[in-house]
């Protein structure tokens, strides 16, 4: 068993960040509000998860002091939470060119 914090459990927790952000990016980009600040109206609860993760995600890449490709999309995602609420009319454009640049980083 791999010990806490070790690369192999930041990976894996990198890993499940990286599908809970393009599955809430898709929905998100056809019109659902709240991926990036919480939408009073209509609570989403995986989007909190999301951001919740990112914010561990992050305190973990700054305390270990990793640079890892998945940092940047933490922070990335991180940036537009701080920047757009629920009522931003560009919520929705802003998660398809962010799921748009995820998928053109895949091999």
């Amino acid at each position: 068993m791999s010990d806490e914090g070790s690369p192999l459990d930041i990976a894996q927790l990198c890993r499940v960040f990286r599908a809970q952000l393009t599955a809430c990016l898709a929905e998100s980009a056809q019109g659902r509000v709240g991926l990036f600040a919480a939408a009073h109206n209509a609570p989403w609860q995986e989007a909190d998860q999301l951001r919740s993760l990112a914010v561990a995600l992050h305190g973990l890449f700054a305390e270990l002091r990793l640079d890892l490709e998945e940092g940047r999309v933490v922070e990335q995602f991180l940036d537009l939470c701080s920047m757009h609420g629920e009522s931003n009319p560009g919520e929705s454009r802003l998660a398809r060119q962010f799921l748009a640049m995820l998928e053109a980083e895949q091999p």
